[in-house]
């Protein structure tokens, strides 16, 4: 895409996450885009309180990219998002291995569960920022226990909370969306609209 539409007109930006999914979102949106991997530990949370967690992380991501900027890069504008599952009092990050990767399946599986997206806009001249976040709830179908071991022997649980990805294999563990699809993917484009469009003011 050559570039936004006339009437979205989003500024630059400065994508401070690893994330290709996130990434490429944005890509398609035609968004002038530079990427920054955030250099925290992203395990420093409140896992009791998991938008809290979500909000402080992608603060955290936010600052540690800006601070990184030098010349015309301090002109865009640092979005960072951080990304958690839940159900019921447990919060799912990352899985440490297959194991664990099985052991959030077989909790989430035929289950309703919250995914929590926080998001935070920067501007590394001013300091100024934004904080904003989605909640998306997503209803497993039941698994069986052979399900799960070839979706984790596929490897794609291993980077993404919750372990699944919406958007590829983990399609079809999902039988219900009630909210923001893109938010299970890790960036809430509408929200985020609603924040750039904050900022400009």
């Amino acid at each position: 895409m050559a570039g936004l539409p006339a009437g979205i007109g989003w500024p630059r930006l400065v994508l401070a996450s690893a994330s290709p999914r996130r990434r490429q979102l944005l890509e398609q949106l035609g968004v002038d885009l530079i990427v920054r991997r955030p250099d925290i530990d992203e395990g420093a949370g409140c896992a009791e309180d998991p938008i809290r967690t979500a909000l402080l992380l992608a603060r955290r991501k936010a600052q540690a990219v800006a601070a990184t900027l030098a010349g015309p890069e301090l002109k865009r504008l640092v979005v960072a998002a951080d990304t958690v599952v839940c159900y019921r009092h447990h919060v799912l990050g990352k899985p440490t291995d297959d194991s664990d990767a099985a052991r959030m399946l077989r909790l989430l599986s035929g289950r309703w569960h919250h995914v929590i997206t926080g998001l935070c806009l920067l501007d590394p001249r001013t300091g100024r920022s934004a904080r904003g976040h989605e909640l998306t709830n997503v209803r497993f179908r039941a698994l069986s226990p052979d399900e799960i071991r070839r979706y984790v022997q596929s490897g794609e649980p291993m980077d993404k909370a919750g372990a699944y990805g919406i958007q590829g294999l983990g399609a079809l563990l999902v039988a219900r969306v009630d909210g923001c699809y893109f938010n299970i993917v890790g960036l809430p484009l509408v929200r985020l609209n609603a924040m750039i469009g904050r900022m400009a003011r």
